[in-house]
């Protein structure tokens, strides 16, 4: 299964973030290694989002990570939230589905 981490981050993100980044990135990389994170960045233009995408059985990685995180506890996220995403199409789909009918 995959799990979004939604980050709703505060107008000032950009300009905090640098005396935590490392922090947080080593926190990502590490749920890379262990096989849970599969993708995780801000968007752009504005910035006031972030995703982060999680593979496993339930929730709980991604909300570990949140917890953990220290743009999360020292306030840069101002909103956390964890969705399953049914991911149907792609090579690493969860749960992949094709057409019925011969349109491909």
């Amino acid at each position: 299964m995959h799990f979004l981490l939604i980050y709703d981050v505060g107008p000032d993100f950009v300009s905090r973030r640098a005396q935590f980044r490392d922090e947080h990135l080593a926190l990502a990389w590490r749920a890379v290694e262990a096989g849970e994170l599969l993708l995780g960045g801000a968007v752009v233009e504005p910035t006031d989002q972030a995703f982060l995408l999680f593979r496993g059985a339930s929730l709980e990685a991604a909300t570990r990570f949140a917890q953990a995180d220290p743009y999360v506890r020292n306030g840069l996220v101002r909103n956390w939230r964890v969705k399953q995403w049914n991911t149907v199409v792609g090579e690493h789909a969860a749960s992949p589905v094709r057409p019925q009918s011969k349109l491909l």
